[in-house]
């Protein structure tokens, strides 16, 4: 049989030959296109994408400016310290490098977690700093452990300090870390992690001002973190030192005074709004809260019940009691409703919409005059006032001298008190405004409430015959000893619409009251011209007062029952200072709060008068 020729087709494989040959070329292409976008075009990119594998960028401390008093005494300084921070990158097991380093620095180790789970979202490159103000054996065990523990940063930095401790905390406020979700704003964001910031007081105020600049330092490192070669350093800038208004001497005063009686304190220049001293007590240390709390130690800071961090000068809200007399007979003599010789029976009691009111003095004051009045404090005479004023006038009245408002002062969180009206009753308690409150609102009680700073700058506007003054405690900003700013952005005096003869007529009031046998005769400075006013702020009514003494087996007492208010300035002619005291819970305002304001009175006098 004869054999056939056999030809097999080729061309299916052929044609896959040239689509694989023609998928290999593409891809050829492809990756040689990449490579040289990767290492042409893309070049610097990724240079720096590596370089920054190898480098690493620290930023490093600045020195806050310095606080410092009218007279140089510095009140917030920085001194030398150490911090340790640590970058969790570096960690090749992150709870075993928790719990050597816990062990190392004496710190629990559920106490470093949470310090460092707060920056949970931060990348893991960036330190957080874990402990400061480390002791210099502390500083020696981890510089002897730089190569056991290269997740480890240790560095020297200025730590705020204050030397006088709790003197005037509440003035110069503290520093507190800053949390992650405040570096998410703006003013926050360029603030490297464990950096202070201001929260209260002076410090918070003029934060940008005292913050610094901070350095830059750039090395080499190796491939477990360790630094070995410094690339570039670019120094940090101190922040700006202010000069503040306070004066130590006084101050210094004033809390000794202040001492274990809760209440506030201020002394004040007439002049010019500066505060010489302000302190409240109880006080704290700002030098705690430089180190890092727990939050048990923080909740038991806050949650105290004497309110240690409460500012009571510009934040406690007080019924101002009988000093707000002065408002009322200003507001009275500008409406012609009263005058010199305008005068009421008073017999300890008098009964007004059908409804009893009494004096402080039980058996009566007789027939009081209106300077009378004022130097006796007699309650009788202002409920009358207030009966012919009305509540709408009144609150008119205590709005335009400074009352329901804030005073300008140069400190974070001042509150505004409140000065009631019908709308205002209506609005917030649903209810219509009972004419009886008027008489109450006319002694400085009811709903009326006030801050010990609005009292003071009340009083500065009175030495002043109807010009008001913005408290402040601003003096001056400077940097490597040359002055950078002055007083000139403090707000300019300002006159009110009464007649400076009607504030004469208060003021021979309040002279009488500490000069002839007023009930500010406490305060008395011997050749000096005190004028002043006292009140005491009851806090229960006297019936109220009488039932809880009986339950308790007690008799009542009732300097236990008040707060104890006395405000005045001097001298009488061309003032210099307002003093104003106020005493939670220390009585009669003549036997508590006038004494202290004497010895103020004669400090200052001793220290500026010549």
């Amino acid at each position: 049989m004869k054999q056939e020729k056999i030809y097999e087709d080729l061309y299916p494989i052929l044609r896959r030959a040239r689509l694989i040959f023609v998928f290999v070329v593409v891809f050829f292409i492809f990756l040689i296109l990449n490579f040289w976008k990767v290492q042409i075009l893309d070049h610097e990119k990724y240079w720096a994408r590596s370089e920054a594998n190898r480098m690493r960028e620290i930023a490093l401390p600045y020195q806050r400016g310095l606080i410092i008093d009218r007279e140089g005494i510095i009140l917030a300084n920085n001194e030398a310290s150490f911090r340790v921070s640590l970058i969790r990158e570096n960690c090749d097991d992150y709870d075993k490098s928790c719990r050597k380093i816990a062990r190392l620095l004496n710190i629990e180790e559920p106490v470093l977690k949470e310090r460092i789970g707060k920056y949970a979202s931060v990348p893991l490159f960036k330190p957080i700093v874990i402990k400061e103000n480390l002791s210099l054996e502390e500083v020696a065990m981890i510089e002897a452990r730089k190569l056991e523990l290269p997740e480890l940063i240790l560095q020297s930095e200025p730590k705020r300090f204050y030397p006088f401790g709790s003197l005037a905390a509440h003035i110069i406020g503290y520093l507190q870390e800053l949390s992650p979700e405040e570096m998410k704003k703006d003013i926050f964001r360029e603030r490297p992690l464990g950096d202070l910031v201001g929260k209260t007081g002076i410090e918070k105020q003029y934060e940008t001002a005292l913050v610094g600049d901070h350095g830059l330092l750039v090395e080499v490192v190796d491939s477990l973190g360790r630094g070995r070669e410094e690339v570039a350093r670019s120094a940090a800038l101190k922040g700006q030192d202010l000069t503040i208004t306070l004066d130590f001497d006084i101050q210094k005063e004033v809390e000794e005074l202040l001492q274990e009686r809760e209440g506030a304190i201020i002394v004040m220049d007439v002049r010019t709004g500066e505060i010489l001293a302000l302190a409240s007590y109880p006080n704290y240390d700002p030098n705690k809260f430089i180190s890092r709390f727990t939050s048990e130690e923080w909740l038991d800071l806050v949650n105290s019940p004497e309110f240690p961090l409460e500012n009571r000068a510009i934040r406690g809200l007080y019924s101002p009691g009988s000093v707000f007399k002065l408002a009322m007979a200003l507001g009275a003599l500008d409406l012609e409703i009263a005058n010199e010789e305008t005068t009421f029976i008073c017999r300890g009691e008098t009964t007004i919409y059908n409804h009893p009111f009494s004096c402080w003095r039980e058996e009566g004051h007789g027939e009081m005059g209106f300077y009378d009045a004022i130097r006796h404090s007699c309650n009788i005479y202002f409920y009358n006032l207030g009966k012919e004023m009305g509540i709408e006038e009144i609150s008119r009245y205590a709005r335009m001298l400074g009352f329901g408002a804030p005073t300008g002062i140069d400190l974070p969180g001042e509150y505004v008190g409140l000065v009631p009206d019908p709308q205002w009753k209506e609005e917030n308690k649903n209810e219509p405004w009972q004419k009886g409150e008027t008489i109450s609102v006319s002694i400085g009680q009811s709903f009326l409430l006030v801050t010990p700073i609005q009292i003071a700058t009340h009083t500065a506007l009175i030495a002043n015959r109807g010009i008001r003054v913005t408290p402040h405690l601003f003096g001056s900003l400077s940097s490597n000893g040359v002055e950078r700013e002055n007083r000139s952005n403090i707000p300019s005096s300002r006159a009110v619409n009464i007649d400076p003869s009607i504030f004469e007529q208060v003021i021979q009031g309040m002279w009488q009251a500490v000069n002839d046998q007023g009930t500010g005769w406490a305060a008395m400075v011997s050749g000096y011209d005190v004028c002043g006013k006292t009140g005491s702020t009851q806090l229960v009514s006297k019936d109220r007062s009488e039932e809880e003494a009986k339950e308790e087996g007690e008799e009542e007492e009732e300097e236990m029952k008040t707060h104890s208010w006395f405000t005045g300035f001097a001298p009488r002619d061309n003032p210099e200072i307002v003093v104003t005291v106020l005493v939670e819970y220390g009585g009669m305002g003549g036997t508590t709060a006038a004494p202290l304001a004497r010895k103020l009175f004669n400090l200052y006098r001793k220290k500026y008068d010549r």
